[in-house]
């Protein structure tokens, strides 16, 4: 584990044995991240398995709580080659406190560096801003 002097956040070394699975075995669709605040750490809150969908990541995230996810999001291009883009998305919702989103806007990169193979990075105040849609924009 390892502290971070800037935010002064430590990343649990599980949330990158886990994306490391996701990545290179794909083990997983999905991978949700929460700061305990008291403990002034990241840990791993939820992971997907890999039948879930888009539908089931987003249902995943708190309405009103921020949190850091990875997707594994799979697709065909128009040359109809299957592909996959893995997203990094920073959720951090209106509602939350803003206290959390100081937090997790502080220690976005310095995490998103732990996790070596994001590919697009997104960031969503609100469900529309991380649609089907946007996603499948973003990917190609």
């Amino acid at each position: 584990m390892q502290a971070n002097a800037a935010s002064g956040m430590a990343v649990h070394d599980d949330c990158k044995l886990k994306f490391l699975e996701l990545k290179a075995k794909r083990t997983y669709r999905f991978i949700v991240y929460k700061i305990e605040e008291k403990q002034k750490q990241v840990i791993v809150e939820k992971l997907g398995e890999p039948a879930q969908s888009y539908e089931d990541f987003t249902a995943s995230l708190p309405a009103d709580e921020c949190r850091y996810a990875v997707y594994d999001f799979d697709f065909v291009t128009e040359e109809n080659v299957q592909k996959s883009r893995i997203f990094f998305i920073a959720w951090s919702p209106d509602t939350s406190r803003v206290r959390s989103k100081m937090i997790y806007a502080s220690s976005k990169d310095r995490f998103k560096r732990e996790l070596d193979g994001i590919q697009v990075e997104l960031q969503a105040t609100d469900p529309t801003e991380m649609g089907l849609d946007v996603i499948k924009s973003r990917a190609s």
